[in-house]
Parts: structure tokens; C-alpha cells; sequence
């Protein structure tokens, strides 16, 4: 189901073509984060032409990056723990705030691409 050029089309449009501003703005503005996803898209163009994978790997793109979804899905796996914060405590990243700061975010990273993985897996299985 998930293939090395969905790997590679991922990597390309998430750090190659994404720019420092669309980095920055696409958790901030609706703008941003459009702009980001329609340019991340573009290389899935070399794996499928189906306009509904197409369509799904970009709305998912938006979706998750815009209100980065990750840290949701990093403070759910963390909710049911002893000692666990309640959402009004979520840090940015998901974790505690004592949490090293480079240790959360490379997880919210990994969390984050896993996440698209799997979207974008599951949009080229269902429409190839």
C-alpha cells in the first residue's frame, strides 16, 4: 500500500518545495496552509493522476497543517496515563512543558509525517 515514491513525493513537497514563509504561516493562516497543500500535491502528480487521490491527499494535507493536528493525536496517546495534563495544559507540541524542547518537536515532526503517510497511503489505495 505505501510505496518508496510516496515516501519521496512526500518528502519533496513538505521540505524541498515548502518555503520559510509557508512554514511559518500555514498553522496561522487558512492562506498559507492552502498554498502549502496545493504545492505539496504536486509531486503525487508522478504517482497518480486520479483527481480523487489528488483531492484527498490535499485536503488532508490542509487539514492536518493548518491546526496541526499531530499535537491532538500526541496529547490523546498521552491523555490516558497517570499524571497526564488535561487539554487546557497542551503544550504546543502536544507534550508537557518539561518535556526538552528538541525532543517534543522532533516527535510532533514524526507524528505529523506519519500522520500524512497514512492519508496519502490510503488515497492512492482507494484511487489509483
Amino acid at each position: 500500500m505505501f510505496t518508496a515514491d510516496q515516501i519521496v513525493a512526500h518528502l519533496v513537497g513538505d521540505y524541498i518545495i515548502q518555503s520559510d514563509w509557508m512554514a511559518n504561516e500555514k498553522t496561522k493562516r487558512s492562506l498559507a496552509a492552502a498554498i502549502h497543500a496545493v504545492s505539496y500535491t504536486l509531486p503525487f502528480l508522478f504517482i497518480t493522476l486520479n483527481p480523487w487521490a489528488l483531492a484527498i491527499i490535499c485536503g488532508t494535507h490542509f487539514v492536518i497543517d493548518r491546526w496541526r493536528l499531530a499535537r491532538f493525536v500526541i496529547w490523546l496517546k498521552e491523555r490516558p496515563w497517570p499524571g497526564s495534563l488535561p487539554f487546557s495544559q497542551m503544550g504546543p507540541t502536544g507534550y508537557p512543558a518539561d518535556k526538552p524542547a528538541w525532543l517534543a518537536v522532533w516527535l510532533l515532526i514524526i507524528a505529523d509525517n506519519t500522520m500524512h503517510f497514512l492519508c496519502n497511503g490510503v488515497a492512492i489505495a482507494l484511487f489509483p
